[in-house]
């Protein structure tokens, strides 16, 4: 018999493993009484004396929380079992408050202690496991006690327990970012470690902590590269990305000469050239021939180093893991000669075909790669051919692939590719279809006249969009041959009655108008249709329609003088103020009158100047300065935290930067090594795990002998190696010393109460928390002011509501005395000013919380914000929503509490929900945003509660979903008032 059976035998009933959340034999219906209480039965377990009972506990806990289940309410149960003797027990309890530790910090805190015993316990799970809470603890007071682990961690032996230490970097960083200086220190410590389990974790702390530090990676460049093949998957990732934009700062790049040539050779003519550009002919053929000298003067020669990057990433093209392919692809396409780029090819067609998940991405990347790289992926052509079950953008990247890989060999391939795409289902496909077909036909000349023909034929397509999508495309490339070309023009004049999408009429109606004279006698026909339906035109129609007319008038006034007044003059009245104003300008541009200004002889000039042809190109031109598989490449925009991909260096730096000295222990003889190695063993017990020792020695002699390859040729120096481990040994002796004073010292700082070390830090509200303008810069004289409601507790007092404030001193002089007077509140109504400000440098910022107890009303709080000259009346009013705290309620107790407050007491309205909310995380997501509501866990509906912060009224709140977006919001409120104001509130939140 297991021990929870024996234990639920002694209550009584019988439980499950598999059904954590009751207590009683479902049979017995029990779960329905109205006294059930959830989790009782692992709270009692865990309050148990034996460890056995305490161990089943955690094991449902920890599988409740695997399934995303809320297991938070057990938090003071669990936390007092952090200090049990049992092995098993503690690394359950310390996996679960990771996961709750920023939830119930209070209570957190309390056991700060137990965390710190934690990091000297023998075992090196617990010792990481233990690191790992306090790093969880998101409060400000213990960044001392949290750097102190961190350092003293980056020194355990266990090769795990610094592996954490190196993921806790970030964490302490992004709570306190004055911590910098000492945490690079433990960055550059952590760099040097020989392990594969370490470089990965350490390098991502480099990455988020000083990335600007490229210093620290020199002496570790070589190790990092031999490394690499044996780093976990995730840290490949990590470092082949780091690596990429530290070659493009200490390389030359290595297709220097073609790049030399390409400028050299770049000497075309602008389009808007001038007579002095023809002088400059023998100035750009001066400078091509010096490129070219250069080019074939200096031959480029392949740094060492940047040669043992491409020779130890290669390998990984093969990794099972995509986005280790892809971390080495993006490597190759930044670093690697032209001739030795298509190695990557073979390896992302592999990806699209094994690896559905990550086309889009791919697909991304190739397309990229394909404007300046074409050749490499003509080979596999086929492989972008589109399937019918493809996404569509998965499609329209297809396309993009296929289009930039068209050439003068392949591209009647292409195009009867394109010719089956145009009659698939999908609209956008083929809208992007026929817009690849015209990028074909710009590009290659040869077919030119078959892709114009092929879209005048899509004219008569019974489908309204590819027929207004093929007008725009051929619109564009009728302006490369225009005369050639007047019987199209001549038909789609014809189209003008039955095609209704507003970009194809005015595509229409600006080719007519620019290329008038080719069609004499169909133009003036044109505007006169176009000036029966002027008024029901769209304003895009409209304003080509006052172009036409202009320029109509300007060729053939005689049949269309009178048109063009008309037209002008119903321009005149449109409610659109852009018409109106292209009415009145055109009119004193092109109808002659005593007050015409010098512009009206240029009219001609400025509507019928000769227009260039526009370039399709493709949205991936130029996308290549982005560092490819990050998210900004992604987007074609710089997200935050981006890191910029370096430019080439013209002079290669000092190479000798990256040797490292080989340590003496590494020329010491194999006996001795055999004797360092059985020193080391003791060191990894069996509770340290089987691959520690294995893994530090097979990577140390691999590193040394990496080290001892790339580092030529090194030699020790010129004393003996008696005098030098003399020396060695005393350099040690002080450093103990210096470091038992150090640890003396710091046990003696924390030995001081928390209070007493460190100054209690404002709250750290979330960014996604809405902020309110409390005082503007230009009324404030320089000062400006906002405000958020932080959502946390305001430890003076429970009952008001945490304020925080945000001073921004914006003027040239320093703000002095900040504070609070004239407080004027409705009844009931309290304020806890925040301290007093003493003072605001110019261009500084400050942050400060008060409390109010708004007494469960949304009125506002007025008062007076004083500094030492002037003060300024303002005023606080809270959203209803952040008149609640949430609180934990489980599904029965939710029915019961709803069942007790129906009737008076119970709003419920009818919604339709937004588009872009009719998912369950969507619709948990805008409702906590609009009240600061608990999500019930389990329900059949989305249910929340919480209660008001000055009365504790009980507020829920559930969201029934129906079919097509349509809902049901009930609203159950003690205080009505609020009940009324917060369904208003949630109501805009979901339909909005």
């Amino acid at each position: 018999m297991s021990a929870s059976s024996a234990f639920n035998d002694e209550k009584g009933g019988s439980s499950s493993v598999g059904e954590p959340e009751y207590g009683h034999d479902p049979a017995s219906g029990g779960i329905f009484s109205s006294d059930y209480k959830r989790h009782d039965d692992l709270k009692e377990m865990l309050d148990s004396n034996k460890d056995s009972l305490k161990l089943e506990a955690m094991k449902r806990i920890v599988a409740m929380i695997a399934r995303g289940k809320n297991a938070s309410d057990l938090f003071p149960a669990v936390v007092k079992n952090v200090a049990c003797k049992n092995i098993e027990v503690k690394k359950l309890v310390y996996v679960y408050l990771v996961r709750y530790a920023e939830e119930q910090q209070d209570l957190a805190l309390l056991s700060i202690s137990t965390f710190q015993r934690g990091l000297k316990d023998p075992n090196q799970l617990i010792r990481a496991s233990a690191l790992r809470v306090l790093s969880s603890i998101r409060v400000t007071i213990i960044v001392p006690i949290m750097m102190l682990a961190i350092k003293e961690a980056a020194s355990d032996m266990s090769p795990y327990v610094r592996k954490t230490a190196a993921h806790a970097i970030p964490k302490l960083y992004s709570l306190d970012p004055e911590q910098k200086d000492q945490l690079i220190e433990v960055i550059e410590k952590l760099l040097a470690d020989k392990t594969t389990l370490v470089a990965g974790s350490v390098v991502m702390a480099f990455e988020e902590v000083c990335p600007e530090r490229i210093d620290l990676i020199h002496k570790n460049y070589r190790k990092l590269c031999n490394l690499l093949i044996d780093v976990e998957e995730w840290g490949q990732v990590v470092i082949i990305n780091m690596l990429t934009r530290y070659a493009r700062t200490q390389f030359l790049n290595p297709n220097i000469n073609e790049s030399l040539l390409e400028e050299g050779g770049s000497g075309e003519k602008t389009f808007y050239g001038s007579d002095e550009d023809e002088d400059e002919d023998d100035e750009e053929k001066e400078k091509k021939a010096e490129a070219v000298a250069m080019a074939k003067r200096k031959p480029y020669v392949m740094d060492p180093d940047h040669r043992l990057l491409l020779r130890n990433t290669k390998p990984l093209l093969q990794s099972r893991n995509a986005a280790v392919v892809m971390a080495v692809a993006q490597l190759y396409f930044h670093l690697a000669p032209k001739a030795e780029v298509g190695v990557i090819a073979k390896a992302l067609v592999r990806l699209l075909r094994s690896h559905s998940e990550v086309q889009y991405v791919v697909l991304q990347n190739v397309a990229t790669m394909t404007i300046k790289r074409r050749g490499m992926f003509e080979p596999y052509l086929k492989s972008f051919y589109i399937r019918s079950t493809d996404p569509t953008q998965i499609k329209v990247l297809k396309l993009e692939v296929l289009t930039n890989l068209a050439n003068e060999t392949n591209i009647s391939t292409i195009l009867r590719e394109f010719q089956t795409y145009i009659k698939s289902m999908d609209k956008d496909f083929v809208a992007a279809t026929i817009q690849a077909i015209g990028r074909c036909a710009t590009n290659i000349s040869e077919v030119r006249d078959t892709c114009l023909n092929g879209l005048v034929q899509l004219l008569s397509n019974r489908d309204e969009l590819v027929v207004a999508e093929s007008v725009v495309v051929i619109k564009k490339l009728l302006q490369m041959q225009p005369e050639k070309h007047s019987d199209i023009i001549k038909h789609m004049a014809k189209l003008t009655d039955n095609i209704q999408v507003p970009m194809a009429r005015a595509s229409i109606l600006w080719l007519i108008g620019e290329y008038c004279e080719h069609v004499p006698k169909i133009a003036p026909d044109v505007l006169r249709k176009m000036a029966k339906s002027f008024t029901n035109e769209e304003d895009i129609v409209k304003l080509q329609i006052i172009n036409l007319a202009a320029k109509l008038y300007l060729t053939n006034s005689k049949q269309t003088k009178l048109l063009t007044q008309y037209v002008l003059n119903l321009a005149k009245y449109d409610q659109n103020y852009d018409i109106r104003d292209r009415a009145r300008f055109i009119r004193q541009l092109i109808v002659p009158t005593e007050k015409s200004g010098a512009l009206s002889k240029y009219a001609k000039k400025l509507f019928l100047a000769l227009k260039p042809a526009p370039v399709l190109e493709s949205p991936f031109k130029d996308r290549d300065h982005f560092q490819l598989g990050s998210l900004s490449h992604l987007l074609n925009a710089k997200a935050g935290g981006y890191q910029e991909l370096p430019d080439w260096p013209e002079a290669a730096p000092d190479p000798s930067v990256r040797n490292v000295e080989v340590p003496e222990w590494t020329k010491c003889s194999s006996r001795e090594k055999r004797k360092e190695k059985k020193v080391e063993k003791p060191f990894y017990s069996d509770s340290e795990g089987e691959s520690g020792p294995t893994e530090s020695a097979d990577s140390e002699s691999d590193s040394a002998s990496a080290s001892e390859s790339s580092s030529g040729s090194e030699e020790s120096g010129s004393g003996s190696e008696s005098e030098e481990s003399k020396e060695g040994s005393e350099s040690e002796e002080e450093e103990e010393e210096e470091e038992e004073k150090e640890k003396k010292k710091k046990k003696k700082e924390l030995k001081k109460p928390v209070q007493e070390r460190i100054f209690l830090q404002t709250i750290a509200p979330s960014s996604a928390l809405k902020s309110y303008e409390l005082l503007h810069r230009i009324t404030g004289e320089g000062l400006s002011v906002e405000y958020c409601f932080s959502r946390q507790p305001f430890s003076p007092d429970a009952n008001m509501v945490a304020v925080q404030m945000q001073f921004t001193n914006s003027a040239t002089s320093d703000t002095k005395n900040l504070h609070i007077e004239d407080v004027k509140l409705q009844s009931g109504m309290r304020v806890k000013e925040f301290p007093e400000i003493e003072l605001l440098p110019a261009g500084e910022t400050a942050t400060a919380v008060m409390g109010i107890d708004f007494c469960d009303s949304t009125q506002a709080a007025n008062f007076q914000l004083c500094t030492h000259t002037r003060k300024f009346f303002v005023s606080i009013q809270p959203p209803v929503g952040e008149l609640m705290r949430p609180i934990f309620l489980t599904e029965n107790e939710f029915k019961k509490e709803q069942g007790q407050l129906m009737g008076m007491n119970e709003i419920t309205e009818k919604l339709t929900l937004d588009v872009k909310c009719r998912n369950e995380h969507a619709i948990v997501q805008r409702v906590t945003t609009a009240a600061n509501l608990s999500r019930v866990p389990c329900g059949s509906d989305k249910e929340f509660a919480g209660r008001t912060v000055t009365s504790g009224s009980l507020v829920l709140v559930t969201v029934a979903t129906k079919e097509e977006g349509a809902a049901q919001l009930t609203v159950n409120c003690e205080k009505m008032v609020i009940g009324t104001m917060l369904v208003k509130d949630i109501l805009q939140a979901l339909t909005q």
